[in-house]
Formats: structure tokens, sequence, C-alpha cells
């Protein structure tokens, strides 16, 4: 018996162990993640702070590729923003959200890209890839912003049917809430009616029976009316005693 217990506290135990250590794993794993991106926003801020500081304090073709990037990575964040954001309320945008994801893999390559021909040293050679640089860039950014205009006008098109089948339901009730203001008036003045002629039916049933029961006690009370006597009726013999 004894050895019993000890082995079901044991299992207990393993079990209570085997809980803490897979709480203990998915709260580690959650915090990395949390880190993760932490560390990757700050990074890609960083990034793109240091594009901006380029294309705008250098000239050249070190401000040109770096302008190349900033506005490569500007559309193509705000494009995955409106979708995934889009696709919360609206599940037609996951082919969408699946289209920018093949874009995303040449928007990734194009970055690269730009970003090894920085460290280049051959500034002749990367200006006369610039105009096909800008050309790639303005395709896929225009792929990409029409991906987020057709979805945010997707949205406001829903928003604004909405909002115009709200405001007729609301028409529709307003003119109902008016007209059933007037019936609780018209309601207590027809329970008014009907009580009052309740009052007086019961009034006039209560006074009949009164006169009835005064009738009948007038004429016990009062002594009847000799019989009238005409002259065709004989005399009344007076009764014999013998």
């Amino acid at each position: 018996m004894e050895a019993a217990l000890i082995i079901f506290a044991l299992m207990v135990l393993f079990t209570f162990l085997g809980l803490g250590v897979y709480a203990t794993v998915k709260v580690v794993g959650a915090a990395k993640r949390g880190v993760d991106r932490t560390i990757t926003q700050a990074r890609r801020t960083v990034e793109d702070t240091t594009l901006r500081a380029k294309s705008f304090g250098q000239v050249g073709v070190t401000g040109a590729l770096a302008q190349l990037r900033l506005d490569l990575r500007t559309s193509m964040r705000s494009t995955q923003q409106a979708l995934h954001e889009g696709a919360r309320l609206d599940a037609s945008l996951r082919e969408s959200i699946a289209l920018f994801e093949r874009l995303s893999a040449h928007g990734r390559e194009l970055d690269d890209e730009l970003k090894r021909l920085e460290q280049d040293p051959d500034r002749r050679r990367i200006e006369e890839r610039l105009p096909d640089l800008r050309e790639r860039t303005a395709k896929i950014t225009h792929a990409a912003d029409s991906l987020r205009w057709a979805a945010r006008d997707r949205a406001s098109r829903f928003a604004e049917d909405d909002l115009s089948a709200l405001s007729a339901q609301i028409e529709m009730e307003s003119g109902a809430l008016r007209d059933w203001s007037r019936e609780p008036v018209d309601d207590l003045a027809a329970a008014a009616a009907e009580w009052d002629a309740a009052q007086q039916a019961q009034g006039a049933q209560q006074a009949q029976p009164a006169q009835q029961r005064e009738q009948p006690q007038k004429a016990a009370l009062n002594p009847a009316a000799p019989a009238p006597e005409y002259p065709w009726q004989k005399t009344r013999r007076p009764e014999s005693t013998t």
C-alpha cells in the first residue's frame, strides 16, 4: 500500500515537473520571438534612417541607390501591412496576399542586390546599371502600390455600402419610433373610455336590483286597496249565526 502511494506521488510530481518544463519552454520561446521581432524592427528602423540620410545627404550613385532601396522598402512594407490588416475582415484578400508574397521574393532579391552595390567600389559600372535598376524598382513598387490601393478601395467601398445600408435602416427605425410615439396616447385614451363605460354599466346594473327590491317592500307595508263595487253586483249576505 505504501509503495503504491509512493509511486502515485512520484507520478504526480513528475507530471507537475513536466508541465512546468513545458510552460517554461513556451514562455522562453515566446520571449525569444518577441526579442527577435524587437531586434528586427530596431534594425529595420536604423537601416531605413540610414538610407534616408544617404538619399538626402549624398549625391551620385550612393544617393541614387539609397533612394531606390528606400522607395522599394517603403512600398513593400506599406502594402504588406494593408493586405494583412484587410484580410482580417475580407477573406478574399488572401489571394492578393499570395500574389504579394511572390512579388516580395523579387523585392527582396532587388534589395539585396542594391545593398551589395552600395559596397561596390566600381561606381562607373553601377552608374551604367542605374536605368535598369530604376526600371525594376518601378515595376515592383507599381505592382505593390496597385495591390495596396486596390485593397484600400475595396475596404472603402464596403464601408460606404455598409454605411448606406445602416443609414437606411436608421431612417426606417426613426419613422417607426415616431409612429409608436403616438400609440401610447391613443391607447391610454381608449383605455380610459372603456373604463368609464364599464363603470357606468356596473352602476346601472347595481341600481336595477335596488329598485326591484324597493317595490315588494312598499306592497307589503301598505294595505291593499279595496276592490271596487259595481251596481250590478249582488249584495253580500251577512253570515248567519244559526
